[in-house]
Order: structure tokens, then sequence, then C-alpha cells
């Protein structure tokens, strides 16, 4: 997977150019050893997101499905794929620091907490065969174990960075 991220980032650092701050592998699909449905979550971070609709003629061109905030206030929300999705683009603002340290501080936690890395696989494979064809069920029941994982990241990290 981590091949995959690196050919979909450079298509995107081609596409945002000096817009681009920096770029991410989050998700799963970033953690080894994590049971993940193949999907590439992708996180941008940018200098200024109000410019970055200017760039949705030339994601679509690439197969993004532009999709603005999506629930989260500073966010462009972006999928790839269609029904068949291959990846999830998450882009914030670099001064969004909120949002994107939550996202690193869960990818970097469950590298190195292998039993809650194991438990939350063993979740999310539990609910695919629950929901094999509802994704909206699928990401509501994991939900609730997301934000007790977040949670304990967020405070892990803090004690590291004390």
């Amino acid at each position: 997977m981590v091949a995959l991220f690196e050919q979909e980032a450079a298509i995107l650092r081609d596409i945002l150019k000096d817009e681009l701050v920096d770029i991410h592998h989050i998700g799963s699909t970033a953690v080894p050893y994590l049971k993940a449905k193949p999907i590439i979550d992708i996180m941008p971070v940018v200098k200024d997101i109000a410019r970055v609709d200017e760039y949705n003629d030339e994601l679509i061109n690439v197969g993004y499905e532009p999709l603005s905030e999506f629930g989260i206030r500073g966010r462009r929300y972006f999928r790839k794929g269609g029904v068949n999705r291959t990846h999830h683009m998450h882009m914030f603002q670099f001064d969004n620091t909120h949002q994107i340290e939550r996202h690193l501080a869960v990818r970097d936690y469950l590298r190195t907490h292998q039993e809650d890395r194991i438990a939350y696989g063993e979740w999310k494979q539990q609910l695919a065969a629950l929901y094999p064809t509802d994704n909206e069920s699928y990401c509501d029941g994991k939900d609730e174990f997301v934000v007790h994982l977040e949670r304990r990241a967020l405070e892990w990290k803090n004690i590291l960075t004390d």
C-alpha cells in the first residue's frame, strides 16, 4: 500500500505544486499489519484551503470526486474510484493543527500499540462481515471505537511531547 500511496502522492504533488505544504499517508493502510479495506487515505496539507477549489477540475480529471467539507469544517474531502473506491483524500490548511494532529496521532499510535491495532482490526473485520454492502452501517459501527481510540492516541501523543 505504501507504493500505491507514493504513486498517488506524486500525482497530487504535480497538481497542487506550490500550494502543497506536506502530504501524509493516514488511515488503516498506513499502519502495517492492520486489517484494512484496500482504500488509501491521503492527507495533503496546503497553504490556503480556499484555493483548493481551484484545483477541482484537475482532480476530477485524475478520478477524484470533490465533496467540499463533507462534515468537517475546514476540510476538503475527495473520493476516488466510484463504487469500487480506491482513495479518500482529506485536505487541510497547514494551521488546522487539531485535524492534522489527530489523524497523525491515531496512525502513529496504532503503529506502536499492537494490542489496540489488533483489536481495531478485529472489530473492523466483524463489522465488514455484518455489513458487507452497507458502508454507512460499517462506518457507524466503527464510530464509538474510533472516538475512544482517538482519545487514547491524543493522550499518548501529549505524553510524548511534554
